[in-house]
């Protein structure tokens, strides 16, 4: 059974997953069918925005706040958080890593997915650093005497906007529909408008680009559609006869 996610920290639970990004869609865009498979296997998934994309040139921040708790349910999350930190200006520094600290010992998850570390948008690789050194920083204990140390046994990176080859690809073919419906839950960035019109693709135009990365990937594990991840550790593997996808 599935719950409506919780906005509010303090009562939230430990999770098993969760995904950080710098605004409202990048998760649903990049790990959506992740956290949505997991959640289905009866894993506790949420997500954390940094910003509220005050600078973008669709909508409020008010309004994708609104549609981020749409999306939300959508993705079957049990959490769901913006921290409200500053569009176009996020930094790597101090005080910020400290806030996201204190969430990440809150919240304890296991995996934690973060952005790919190089992106065109200056907030999404910043993102990328920011969540790395608040969780390493979430296990110093004298950082904070208040709270319990805490750091994500795995951190994994989603690369479906990235160039390079993917440490794994996860199977997402049952969750790929329900994942775009999750990002289309953005009206304000994905429906019909003239603002910002001649700078964005239409939504039929994005379907058709985020179904093509899917059955790229897909194809490499031979299933329908796809996510990548990096990881920059090596992977351990016990049973070689219980290896996936067939060589030959």
């Amino acid at each position: 059974m599935f719950y409506p996610p919780s906005l509010d920290l303090e009562n939230a639970p430990e999770l098993d997953v969760l995904a950080v990004a710098a605004h409202p869609d990048d998760i649903e865009q990049t790990c959506g069918g992740a956290l949505l498979r997991m959640a289905e296997a009866g894993y506790l998934t949420g997500a954390l925005d940094l910003t509220a994309g005050d600078m973008g040139t669709r909508g409020t921040p008010e309004i994708r706040i609104r549609e981020s708790r749409e999306a939300a349910r959508l993705l079957r999350l049990c959490f769901r958080e913006n921290l409200r930190m500053p569009d176009a200006r996020l930094e790597n520094n101090i005080s910020l890593r400290l806030t996201l600290m204190a969430v990440l010992r809150r919240l304890r998850p296991k995996v934690l997915i973060l952005p790919y570390w190089e992106a065109r948008h200056p907030d999404h690789y910043v993102a990328s650093e920011l969540g790395f050194e608040a969780a390493f920083l979430s296990g110093i204990r004298k950082l904070d005497d208040s709270s319990e140390p805490h750091r994500p046994f795995k951190v994994v990176y989603a690369s479906m906007y990235a160039n390079v080859p993917p440490s794994f690809v996860m199977d997402i073919t049952p969750h790929f529909e329900r994942r775009m419906e999750s990002l289309f839950a953005y009206v304000s960035q994905y429906g019909e408008t003239a603002e910002g019109a001649t700078l964005f693709p239409n939504k039929d135009e994005i379907y058709d680009r985020l179904r093509s990365i899917a059955r790229f990937y897909g194809n490499l594990i031979g299933a329908k559609y796809g996510e990548p991840y990096v990881v920059k550790e090596t992977m351990r593997v016990d049973d070689l006869v219980a290896m996936g996808v067939r060589s030959l």
